[in-house]
């Protein structure tokens, strides 16, 4: 019998796994455990986190394996994209979580609000920017409007734009560049 390519050894380990055969998910596991970690620890930046996030994906491999289509695409790219989409989801959950503390925090904050200067601070710093802003391209613009101000991811902002990722990310790149030039001359 000749030998099974890589690629195809997991789809075969992934078609048992949904009949239930637990060696099978035990090899899936050994095989794959090393490339699920590594890559929730390149999005997550966290070891803790990210061996959280593999248990996550091979619970979820061991239900759901009955969904791998191996006509879509191999059995690594199948459990792959599980890990990232989690480790992604993970990211955006702790920034969320940190942006909700912040705003509660800030709530918090007892100031005297009848600090008129630092009101006409904050108002003349607005001003400047509102400016800035449109001194820019209007396709800068709308990308640094969407993601910084309205709070868009990249992908959101594309979505919305219907154009590719790549481009969003150079707009607002040359946006925010020339947006500091505007700010330090004014």
């Amino acid at each position: 019998m000749p030998a099974v390519p890589v690629t195809e050894r997991e789809a075969s380990l992934l078609e048992r796994v949904a009949n239930g055969d637990q060696p099978a998910f035990g090899e899936l596991y050994d095989r794959m455990m090393p490339r699920v970690i590594g890559l929730a620890t390149r999005v997550l930046r966290d070891e803790g986190q990210a061996e959280e996030v593999a248990q996550e994906v091979f619970l979820e491999v061991w239900q759901q394996a009955s969904r791998f289509d191996a006509d879509r695409g191999s059995g690594v790219g199948w459990v792959l994209r599980k890990t990232h989409g989690r480790s992604v989801d993970r990211v955006r959950s702790s920034e969320a979580r940190a942006a909700r503390e912040l705003r509660i925090g800030m709530r918090q904050l007892v100031e005297p609000a009848d600090d008129i200067a630092e009101v006409v601070e904050l108002r003349l710093a607005n001003e400047r920017v509102g400016l800035a802003l449109g001194h820019l391209p209007v396709t800068q613009r709308q990308a640094v409007t969407l993601a910084h101000l309205a709070g868009y991811s990249h992908t959101e902002v594309a979505e919305i734009l219907h154009i590719p990722v790549g481009t969003v990310k150079t707009r607002i790149r040359a946006g925010i560049s020339r947006l500091r030039e505007e700010l330090a001359v004014a």
